[in-house]
């Protein structure tokens, strides 16, 4: 008996340790998986109707949702990248070639009047002829190409990383689509909880982080909408650029959609459009940003049966604990908190309740058995208080 004892302890430790080494081979891509597992049960519906559509093709199914997804990353993001590398390119070569020809007070005539006069102010001060300041800024654009290999190299890495993340997102996400149902199974049947617990708390996972997900993409774009309808009403330039950069930005917690209105307030200010600039200022800070704090605790609480100041601070708290993944993290511990609560006290606690004594709230009449409700002459119920003592 001893001796089972210490095995079992030893096998236990076995698997203590398997699960920790398990752990340090998924952390460089434990993100990428999480996000996987939360997009395979967002689109695993579409997955099911489109598979028999295919006539059990479920490879070619997956394979379909994963190319779909992957174009409506890259698609958009490549636009805008196209976007502003050309806008940039075009203003070096619009500044180089206008110094070249006019030099500085060429530049300075093409200059929006809001900055014009503190810039030429800051350039008569310079103890400098137009000559040699003309060479200087010419060396100085020039000296910067080095900086700017450098920070389009460090962007590149970036970016390279990113691609890395997504590519194993994909990956993960084609495989819990066509092998999805028999990880569910056998999580199911290695889970020391009694039978339906265990799909019980993923069906909970399930639902509330495709609700966070649906009211994160959704609150993006309200964000996106109401910051257009502000670009429209100042006349910011390329105002559909802007929607469209506030959008992407949305989804970054740490930077936000007010981010890409103020720039915006901020371009308007130095063209010489302060109340304009006032006013896009004040939309973004008041209405874009204010947003999601009212939008996405509204739509999230619809999937995940929770009051709404419970998943406000449960956003925010994951977001401070976890970062950007914490706004799916977040919710998903309070939904697993609440959900173990509510197994336990359903299976467990409150022996009247299992039992099925109607007195107990939840309580149900057991099968085969009688209720009697003694009532009065009038047909109301007769309460313990009703009853006589002697009786």
């Amino acid at each position: 008996m001893a001796s089972d004892l210490v095995a079992r302890r030893v096998f236990v430790g076995l698997i203590l340790l398997s699960i920790v080494l398990l752990c340090l081979v998924i952390r460089p891509f434990a993100e990428a998986f999480f996000l996987a597992a939360v997009l395979a049960g967002t689109f695993y519906g579409l997955h099911t109707r489109l598979k028999k559509r295919l006539r059990g093709h479920g490879n070619v199914s997956a394979g379909l949702i994963v190319t779909g997804i992957m174009l409506a990353l890259l698609l958009p993001l490549g636009g805008l990248t196209a976007f502003v590398v050309a806008e940039v390119s075009e203003g070096a070569r619009f500044v180089t070639q206008t110094v070249q020809k006019d030099g500085m007070t060429g530049l300075m005539e093409k200059l929006p009047s809001g900055i014009r006069g503190p810039v030429s102010k800051l350039i008569e001060r310079l103890p400098l002829e137009q000559e040699q300041l003309d060479q200087k800024f010419q060396e100085q654009v020039t000296s910067q190409g080095g900086t700017a290999a450098k920070a389009v190299t460090g962007a590149v890495a970036a970016t390279g990383t990113l691609v890395l993340q997504t590519t194993m997102m994909l990956i993960a996400l084609f495989f819990f689509l066509t092998d999805g149902a028999r990880l569910v199974q056998w999580i199911e049947s290695v889970s020391p909880l009694r039978r339906g617990q265990t799909r019980e708390l993923l069906r909970e996972f399930k639902s509330t982080s495709v609700s966070v997900l649906v009211s994160t993409i959704a609150t993006a774009g309200v964000q996106a909408a109401v910051a257009l309808i502000g670009f429209l009403i100042v006349g910011v330039p390329a105002p559909l650029f802007f929607a469209g950069l506030t959008f992407f930005l949305a989804l970054i917690p740490a930077v936000g959609a007010a981010v890409v209105v103020l720039f915006a307030a901020g371009l308007m200010f130095l063209s010489g459009h302060p109340w304009a600039a006032l006013f896009l200022a004040i939309w973004g800070v008041v209405v874009v940003g204010l947003v999601d704090n009212v939008v996405k605790p509204l739509l999230a609480r619809k999937g995940m049966n929770q009051h709404g100041a419970i998943v406000f601070f449960a956003l925010l708290g994951g977001l401070a604990a976890f970062g950007a993944v914490g706004l799916l993290l977040g919710p998903l511990i309070v939904a697993f908190f609440l959900s173990v609560v509510r197994i336990y006290e359903r299976d467990y606690g409150r022996p009247n309740a299992r039992m099925g004594d109607p007195a107990t709230p939840g309580g149900s009449i057991p099968p085969g058995s009688q209720h009697v409700v003694l009532t009065t002459e009038s047909g109301t119920p007769i309460t313990d208080t009703d009853v006589p003592s002697n009786h």
